[in-house]
């Protein structure tokens, strides 16, 4: 971005600043084929047609945007007219897909700030649930997000457009909401999940007036839908940019709105490990990331739950519940919670309790159970996680500095090795209670009825 040349008094709302294709650094080549087809195809229909948002944003910021969205004054119903690989979605607001194979290039209209009967507007408690009232590009800018969000890049001359002092506040790395940010919070409180990722992603700084309402209006969260907020969870911490996410949630007080279990136990003394353990994986998915190597939700919601559901645990072991009991009850009982605010498919909680289900199996060092553990197919999860808790304890450090040589080992190799280990100690070694023994447990008896026995530390295995 050549920004000397663009630091001018920003402009009144309404009123756009044309910075000239020969002033800032977008080029077409930057731009993907399937964007530049709508955009020229709408304008040689007759309709202005401009790249906008954060395609627009990271272009200027010298980045490569791999989502290229198109807003217009064409309504969705002229958009699908002119291409045959277009579909309508969305009811809170309508919008045009135009499919090219594997590229979905997204095409809105122009917002408009008034709705005079003829649009589609509801609010229920100050929150816009439904928003189709169409209007020009200029009422379409103000209604956006961010300053930085609200930059056009316009087809029929290349210019960038600015209204809202977009570009200057580029130029100062400085997030800063349009309107007033209370108002525009309580229309949707999810836009302040939406400043914090954006401030991680881009390391820019939350300017103070849009940052200011998060103490007072951040329990709206709350009442955002659970599988939204599963959404914005995943962009948060799996998008190349988590752990910078992680921190900037804590340090503007949302990660208890989002994560109430989490930040609870952060709060307390002695959660250096747990910290640790935290900001370890966030740094390793960032890195897999940026490698493009696949990661999961189910790993991330492991670690962010992980202690949480420990201490509930430990907790009911200390009033004389079973180990193995203690911890069923408190992982359903922390995911179940955790399911209010963000709503984590089955599918995923599933694996999470695979994965701190395995975790003092690791401690079982026979060779029947050594060979089966190896051969799960959560075991690489499970494994990882363990080389994570590691900082714990010297017995957690030396677990799995063993399980990591013995994976480089064959098959006849290993179990000579297990041959020499000694009996573990308890299941709740690498679980409940680190360093406590567990008391034996009493079985009882087979009854008539041919009840079964109570199960065994393993867990049934």
């Amino acid at each position: 971005m050549k920004s000397d040349r663009l630091v001018q008094e920003a402009p009144v709302p309404g009123s756009f600043r044309v910075i000239p294709r020969a002033e800032h650094a977008i080029s077409r080549k930057s731009i993907s084929a399937g964007a530049l087809r709508v955009l020229y195809r709408l304008h040689e229909a007759g309709h202005r047609a401009c790249l906008v948002g954060g395609a627009v944003r990271d272009l200027l910021l010298g980045g490569h945007p791999k989502d290229f969205d198109v807003a217009t004054d064409a309504t969705p119903e002229q958009v699908r007219a002119l291409f045959r690989n277009c579909r309508l979605i969305g009811r809170r607001f309508r919008l045009a897909h135009v499919v090219f194979g594997r590229e979905i290039v997204e095409v809105a209209t122009f917002r408009g700030s008034s709705d005079d009967g003829s649009g589609d507007r509801h609010l229920v408690d100050g929150r816009l649930v439904r928003d189709n009232v169409y209007g020009s590009i200029e009422e379409d800018a103000v209604r956006r997000d961010f300053t930085i969000n609200a930059l056009y890049y316009d087809i029929a001359d290349f210019s960038v457009l600015d209204s809202v002092g977009g570009m200057d506040d580029l130029r100062h790395r400085m997030l800063r909401l349009i309107g007033d940010p209370e108002q525009r919070y309580r229309e949707d409180p999810v836009r302040m999940l939406r400043a914090a990722r954006l401030a991680a992603k881009l390391g820019f700084g939350i300017d103070a007036a849009t940052a200011a309402p998060f103490a007072t209006l951040g329990a709206l969260l709350a009442e955002a839908p659970p599988a939204r907020l599963f959404d914005e969870s995943l962009k948060m911490f799996l998008a190349g940019h988590g752990l910078a996410s992680f921190r900037t949630l804590e340090q503007h007080g949302l990660l208890q709105q989002v994560f109430p279990a989490t930040a609870r136990v952060l709060a307390r003394e002695g959660s250096g490990h747990f910290r640790h353990l935290i900001e370890q994986t966030l740094a390793n998915t960032d890195a897999r990331v940026r490698e493009d190597k696949p990661v999961t939700p189910a790993f991330l919601f492991a670690a962010l739950l992980w202690e949480p559901v420990r201490l509930a645990a430990q907790a009911l072991v200390d009033t004389g519940s079973d180990p193995i009991a203690a911890w069923s009850h408190a992982a359903e009982r922390i995911l179940r919670e955790q399911a209010q605010r963000v709503a984590i498919p089955r599918r995923f909680t599933i694996a999470v309790e695979e994965i701190w289900a395995m975790q003092p199996r690791f401690s079982q060092r026979t060779r029947k159970r050594a060979f089966r553990l190896l051969e799960h197919p959560r075991f690489r999860a499970a494994y990882d996680f363990l080389v994570l808790r590691a900082d714990e304890s010297p017995e957690l450090a030396e677990l799995a500095a063993w399980w990591t040589e013995a994976q480089s080992l064959g098959h006849e190799q290993l179990g000579e090795r297990l041959a020499s280990v000694p009996p573990s100690a308890s299941v709740e070694a690498a679980a409940v209670a680190p360093g406590k023994r567990k008391r034996p447990r009493r079985r009882r008896r087979k009854g008539k009825a041919g009840a079964a026995v109570a199960p065994t530390a393993e867990g049934g295995d």
